[in-house]
């Protein structure tokens, strides 16, 4: 997207010229008839009724533009927020997509200390999902991811990270994580989605995936941990598949 495409249009410059003349000239009327208001009721000196609007017509000519300002504030941070999410999350499955999930990851790792336990980042496969699209086609097979992106979300810890980085490929980071919390998160992931009830069709069909994944101790780089996961996960996939393979102390 080039710079030009971020410039407002003639239309929006038009409705905000509309606005602000609209605005200011209720505005400026407004301050006549105050000012004639407050003259006239001083005139004499301070009295009670002056003292009265002197206090009520600043609310009645602010409040509907503090009002005014505040929404616009609101919808704009709102606007905001559903952009962010849209820029940040995989709209298939609802995780983060990859370049948020490799941001996320990096920013994590590149902490001067990921405590003593250490972490790890763990890389998801399904596996002979082409099959699943072949024979059932692609509506089924978004089915089937959607099913493995929330099977493995409700499996993992709510402070660990979930990303689709490829078409069936799905990548977690662990922190604050031992080797043996590790090998039991990775298999409560394996075992839940092996256990997945899957009929398109009303035709049963079996999902697994396979799990290759990289222990480290302490800060390092995203890059290397991923090649290291990704070479494990090659190592399931070589031993059958449905089945985890960690390398220790990346």
């Amino acid at each position: 997207m080039n710079y030009q495409e971020h410039q407002l249009t003639k239309k929006s410059w038009g409705r905000i010229f509309r606005i602000t003349g609209f605005i200011s000239v209720v505005s400026a009327l407004a301050s006549v008839a105050a000012t004639h208001i407050f003259l006239n009721l001083f005139a004499n000196g301070v009295n009670l009724q002056g003292t009265i609007i002197a206090f009520i017509m600043p609310l009645v000519l602010g409040t509907p533009m503090l009002l005014f300002m505040s929404l616009r504030q609101e919808q704009l941070r709102t606007l905001n927020e559903l952009l962010d999410l849209a820029a940040t999350t995989d709209w298939l499955t609802g995780c983060l997509n990859r370049g948020a999930f490799t941001a996320h990851a990096t920013s994590r790792l590149a902490q001067s200390s990921v405590g003593p336990e250490g972490g790890a980042l763990l890389l998801l496969d399904a596996d002979s999902f082409k099959t699943i699209n072949d024979r059932f086609g692609h509506n089924h097979g978004d089915d089937a991811l959607r099913l493995l992106a929330q099977t493995i979300s409700a499996s993992v810890r709510s402070t660990d990270l979930v990303g689709r980085v490829g078409g069936e490929e799905f990548c977690i980071y662990l922190d604050h994580a031992t080797p043996v919390v590790v090998d039991a998160i990775a298999e409560r992931i394996r075992g839940a989605i092996a256990n997945l009830s899957f009929s398109p069709n009303g035709e049963t069909c079996p999902l697994s995936v396979s799990i290759g994944g990289a222990c480290f101790m302490q800060s390092g780089d995203f890059e290397k941990l991923y090649r290291l996961a990704d070479q494990r996960l090659y190592s399931a996939k070589n031993r059958g598949r449905d089945c985890v393979a960690i390398a220790r102390a990346a």
